[in-house]
């Protein structure tokens, strides 16, 4: 018998709204997913972390998205992010791009958009 193996997304997104749906636009093509409401959750699960990628929202609490990337990167965690953000910022976004994110994507932006994002990240 062979098990096909969901791809895993991880959802980085202090609001809860956002986390729901992009967990339900995520479900119906597919993709599993955790849902994290602060870099400082994902943070203690990341070295354990399944996700073959990670959404992550650029203003969060005390960690800001940006942040939380560079982090990861420091800890050696090497899966592709994708940033998304309502508060577009050259700065913010050069530091992003920086990080080597696959994707900053900014918010309201369409469904496609993110789907497109996770695939590429996937390759």
């Amino acid at each position: 018998m062979t098990v096909i193996q969901k791809k895993i997304v991880a959802i980085v997104d202090d609001d809860p709204a956002i986390r729901k749906a992009s967990q339900s636009l995520l479900a119906t093509f597919g993709y599993a997913t955790y849902t994290y409401d602060s870099a400082e959750a994902f943070l203690r699960v990341a070295a354990a972390s399944k996700a073959n990628c990670v959404v992550i929202d650029i203003q969060l609490g005390d960690i800001s998205g940006v942040e939380l990337g560079r982090r990861l990167l420091e800890s050696g965690f090497r899966i592709p992010i994708i940033f998304m953000t309502a508060v577009d910022d050259d700065t913010i976004r050069d530091q992003a791009m920086q990080l080597g994110c696959v994707a900053y994507l900014r918010k309201p932006f369409g469904a496609d958009l993110l789907i497109e994002a996770i695939v590429k990240a996937m390759g």
